[in-house]
């Protein structure tokens, strides 16, 4: 088998916790590195159309500074992605008050969430993929959530070069749960190049307009005529420039596109985006009812691995997930946990070249 794995151990004076880094590749050499704190993608090699290798998403030298990171680099977000309006959620008819942020509302898990907690990993290994499996432990009413829930994040890398992502969690208690992988992504494998000029479409016809929290106000609004129409390819700097409202309140583009109204649990493309320089391709699968597509707007003088220094647009994010504020939208796909369901998502992140 030409997949390998090896594990990397690096002793934290932060915390009393052992910091452990886990490298999957392939034949093709495409390699994945994964930290245990957070789950959290540290780096993804891929090779362009000359074959050259290089590092495609963003990320910190040093796995100690995953701790202190307030951008999500490559983290499981959890155990509400996005944002929750208010402070409370009603739960078979019992207020649970969650952990909100000072604009007053509930943000991607909360003061300490999946990003920050220490994952335990099983390596696993088949004919042509290998990875690992995170698991973790939330405990009831952590940042407010009611249940147990027991999670597990398996991440596959196989030689046709999909990375894919599953997340299986279960609950003593009904609770709600929403969970996304936030790497940022810039194909052309150098964060000096804004990914201004990379080419996404995004299979949707409707996006979800928000508020001054950047919550969603609850409508679907068709993207003909709009900023927000990727349905076919475009440039991601073409129309973030214009003047509108929806742009002006998120700096830019941090929105979440409608793949179904329904929710299904059927594997559908959501997304591709192409660099051309390096000709790299990713292609984006999911069973998620959304994706949420940020430009990296708020990225400002951070220092990341390799040198870099990150800035707005540096990279972007596609993040599949349910709809953001789904407890306070009836009319949105649930995002209820029953106590003893199976929740079960899939995501299929797909590299190639053009």
């Amino acid at each position: 088998m030409e997949n390998k794995i090896k594990m990397v151990n690096t002793k934290s004076d932060i915390e009393e916790v052992e910091i452990q880094s886990f490298v999957v590749q392939n034949k093709n050499g495409t390699r994945l590195v994964v930290s245990n704190h957070g789950a959290a993608v540290m780096s993804l090699l891929v090779k362009d159309k000359n074959g050259q290798m290089a590092d495609v998403v963003l990320g910190y030298e040093d796995p100690i500074e995953y701790f202190s990171d307030e951008f999500y680099f490559g983290a499981i977000v959890g155990r509400y992605a996005n944002r929750i309006a208010g402070d409370t959620v009603m739960i078979d008819d019992i207020p649970y008050k969650l952990s909100v942020t000072d604009g007053g509302y509930h943000l991607h898990g909360g003061l300490s969430g999946f990003n920050k907690k220490i994952f335990k990993a099983t390596a696993f290994h088949n004919e042509n993929s290998s990875g690992y499996i995170f698991r973790y432990h939330s405990p009831h009413l952590e940042e407010g959530f009611p249940g147990e829930l027991l999670l597990e994040v398996t991440y596959t890398l196989d030689d046709d070069d999909n990375w894919i992502v599953e997340y299986n969690a279960v609950a003593d208690r009904t609770t709600i749960i929403n969970l996304t992988q936030h790497s940022y992504f810039n194909l052309s494998g150098n964060p000096d190049m804004p990914v201004d000029e990379h080419e996404i479409k995004i299979n949707s016809r409707y996006y979800l307009p928000v508020n001054e929290m950047q919550v969603p106000t609850g409508h679907l609004e068709n993207v003909t005529n709009t900023p927000f129409d990727f349905t076919t390819f475009k440039k991601i700097s073409k129309d973030i420039q214009q003047k509108n409202t929806q742009l002006k309140l998120s700096n830019g583009y941090d929105h979440s596109w409608v793949l179904e109204k329904k929710h299904t649990l059927t594997l559908k493309q959501a997304a591709t985006v192409r660099e051309p320089t390096s000709g790299r391709r990713l292609d984006v699968y999911t069973t998620e009812p959304a994706i949420h597509f940020y430009s990296g707007n708020f990225l400002n003088n951070v220092p990341g691995k390799n040198g870099f220094i990150y800035n707005q647009r540096s990279g972007f994010c596609l993040e599949t997930q349910h709809f953001p504020d789904a407890p306070n939208h009836p009319e949105f796909p649930s995002t209820i946990l029953k106590a003893g369901d199976q929740f079960y998502s899939k995501t299929v992140f797909k590299f190639s070249v053009d």
